[in-house]
């Protein structure tokens, strides 16, 4: 999935921006970070929620069928939320120390696996991903893991 996180460009910009995006991803799921208004008028595949939005089942609602709806979650009672309201994955995180987050303390590969068990979500791990750590949170039952800093 690639997700279009600009949280800094206006709706109009942003808009432009999906659609360059959804032209060139050849298939690939794309989704837009909080706005789902622009993900629907675009016709990207989801949106990606912050923690603490509105509840995923809301936006069901209205979105087409097989649209996509993750939740960032940074611990178990917001992980079996994400779940109760009808998210399809959640990101959660940070495993690693972070750049892009650095006052958030990481939760480590043990709290990883306990939430990859605590839920029957897919689970991305976020936060400090590297080449050389990738595997280890697969290894700990993550679906697979998100990244900023790892794709740049």
């Amino acid at each position: 999935m690639i997700q279009v996180r600009a949280k800094e460009l206006a709706a109009r910009e942003l808009t432009a921006l999906v659609r360059r995006v959804l032209a060139v991803a050849r298939g690939v799921p794309v989704l837009v970070n909080t706005r789902t208004d622009v993900a629907l008028a675009c016709g990207a595949q989801g949106v990606h929620l912050p923690s603490g939005s509105i509840a995923p089942a809301r936006i069901r609602a209205i979105a087409p069928a097989g649209f996509l709806i993750g939740v960032s979650c940074h611990g178990l009672e917001e992980l079996a939320l994400a779940e109760r309201e009808g998210a399809d994955f959640a990101v959660y995180g940070p495993v690693f120390a972070t750049r892009s987050h650095a006052e958030a303390r990481p939760v480590g590969l043990e709290a990883l696996a306990v939430a990859v068990c605590a839920v029957s979500l897919p689970i991305y791990a976020l936060g400090g991903i590297t080449e050389e750590n990738a595997p280890l949170c697969i290894a700990a039952g993550a679906a697979g893991v998100a990244g900023i800093s790892l794709f740049r």
